[in-house]
């Protein structure tokens, strides 16, 4: 028994002393920078957890495309949407002062898709216009914050739309998650308490092949590990502020274990490339505290 007692003192001093590594990587990463740094980072196995600011309200940005996704499939659960329904694309969807890949594709309106493709549009390449769609199809943001209360995700809000986000930048921090929210909601959708397994598939499979903020939570990390990501920017406004540059998402390890990791970048002064830099850095100290 003591042998066991010594060994399990031994385990205890090791993981305190690597959290310590941790910590010490992560406040050299975010020193001297002229920005707010949410992150919270959960071990779904192993219950690990770490935090920094981790209870604030930041703005989401895009990352709010995966609770509207969330909420889209649930309807899709309950036989209320289907994925193969069509969906007739208008000309007036198709907004030009906005990132849309989808209006790139369909310039002239006027065609319907399937609603599957909308959501890989709106997942996958982060489509504004494709959003929208959505939220327009469900009812508006008040369905989403409905649904995820329902499912008990707190310490988040979501009120607009990308049309109405895209009019005035001071309204951005209307739209808000805590860290820690968005580590949550990541492990109850990962553990299948958000949506069906089916529909917990079909969208982790989505945010697997998501498109955009490559220079985020994925560049340190090994080739092929898979992230299952969503992403959120606002770009800069006119003194130069960055209001947001997000990632959250799950991550596999090599022995096939998860851990999420939710980085928000919030009112940085910083270049672009500073911010990202950040959010990368510390992905990649979160994944070398756990191949310790």
């Amino acid at each position: 028994m003591k042998k066991i007692a010594l060994l399990f003192t031994l385990i205890s001093a090791f993981t305190f002393a690597q959290k310590a590594v941790l910590e010490q990587k992560i406040n050299s990463i975010i020193k001297d920078k002229n920005a707010t740094v949410g992150i919270y980072i959960l071990g779904f196995e192993d219950g690990f957890k770490y935090q920094k600011n981790g209870d604030k309200k930041l703005p989401m940005l895009s990352v709010f495309k995966f609770h509207i996704a969330c909420t889209v499939l649930d309807l899709v659960d309950k036989g209320k949407l289907s994925l193969d329904q069509k969906v007739l694309l208008k000309k007036s969807d198709m907004l030009q002062n906005t990132w849309s890949p989808m209006r790139d594709k369909y310039p002239d309106g006027n065609v319907e898709i399937p609603l599957s493709e909308v959501i890989d549009f709106t997942v996958a390449l982060s489509d504004n216009n494709g959003c929208d769609i959505l939220l327009r199809m469900i009812g508006g943001t008040k369905t989403v914050q409905k649904f995820m209360d329902s499912k008990g995700v707190k310490g988040f809000q979501i009120k607009l739309n990308e049309e109405a986000m895209h009019k005035d930048w001071k309204v951005l921090y209307e739209n808000y998650s805590t860290p820690v929210s968005g580590a949550e909601v990541l492990k109850k959708f990962y553990d299948g308490k958000i949506l069906s397994k089916k529909s917990t598939d079909y969208l982790m499979k989505m945010m697997l092949g998501t498109k955009t903020g490559t220079n985020k939570i994925v560049q340190q990390l090994p080739e092929n590990t898979p992230v299952a990501h969503r992403t959120g920017s606002s770009g800069k406004n006119e003194n130069g502020l960055t209001i947001a540059e997000n990632d959250m998402g799950i991550i596999t390890l090599p022995n096939g274990k998860h851990y999420a990791l939710v980085v928000f970048v919030s009112n940085s002064m910083e270049t672009e490339a500073v911010n990202c830099k950040m959010v990368s850095d510390i992905s990649k100290a979160a994944w070398d505290y756990f191949n310790k």
